[in-house]
């Protein structure tokens, strides 16, 4: 018996662990040409009419709205993107800027993407995104949070 619910509780463990990692995970890899073409298709489309053409963000970014919002920010090398470990960033697009990435109720105009894209498709947009940073920012990042 004891067996049996040790055995039941690492499973559980293990799905909660991999539910937003379906079978054929495809990782980040900035250096994967197809991943990155996919993703600058995917930013191109869903991405680029708030934060940029060019990863630059809207203007004045960092001052609140009249309604508490915040404008996009960039995710070149101006803005945080590259602050944050690849965990956050997909959460972040896919779920929002909700808990535990964000305080609950936090006014943002960020959608969750999570019912429009595939976990493929939002991997290959943080491709594409990390892609155009520079190796000392890269070099940086992998400093400050461990990223590969």
């Amino acid at each position: 018996m004891v067996l049996a619910t040790a055995v039941v509780a690492a499973l559980g463990i293990a799905y909660l662990g991999s539910r937003d990692r379906p079978a054929g995970r495809i990782e980040i890899d900035r250096n994967d040409p197809a991943q990155v073409a996919r993703g600058r298709d995917v930013y191109d489309e869903r991405c680029a009419s708030c934060h940029g053409v060019n990863l630059e963000g809207q203007p004045d970014w960092r001052v609140r709205l009249p309604n508490g919002r915040l404008p996009a920010p960039p995710h070149d090398e101006s803005g945080h993107t590259w602050h944050h470990p690849d965990e956050t960033l997909f959460a972040i697009v896919k779920r929002g800027l909700v808990p535990p990435n964000a305080p609950a109720d936090y006014p943002s105009d960020m959608p969750a993407f999570g019912p429009i894209l595939s976990d493929a498709d939002i991997r290959a947009v943080l491709a594409y995104i990390e892609s155009r940073w520079s190796p000392e920012v890269l070099k940086v990042r992998a400093e400050m949070i461990g990223a590969k």
